[in-house]
């Protein structure tokens, strides 16, 4: 899987996790830039992405997500 197309894959589950069909990630996207992104909803959007992506994060990997682009650059080398 490209990253843009794992870039594409993870905007259609945050929209889907935020219900907002405009809503449009990049790399550097944070929790600070989506409305309701809380501790609660990041629970929800990691299962969603596991899901999507038919991975499992660890812990260490989910409490060092500094961004969007961080998140895709581990599916990324899982998916190789």
């Amino acid at each position: 899987m490209t990253r843009p197309e794992i870039m594409k894959k993870l905007n259609r589950v945050f929209r889907d996790v935020f219900d907002d069909d405009t809503l449009k990630i990049t790399e550097k996207t944070t929790a600070k830039d989506v409305d309701g992104w809380d501790s609660l909803t990041h629970i929800t959007l990691i299962g969603e992405i596991e899901d999507a992506f038919r991975i499992k994060f660890t812990m260490k990997e989910v409490t060092g997500m500094k961004n969007v682009g961080e998140m895709a650059s581990i599916i990324e080398a899982r998916a190789k």
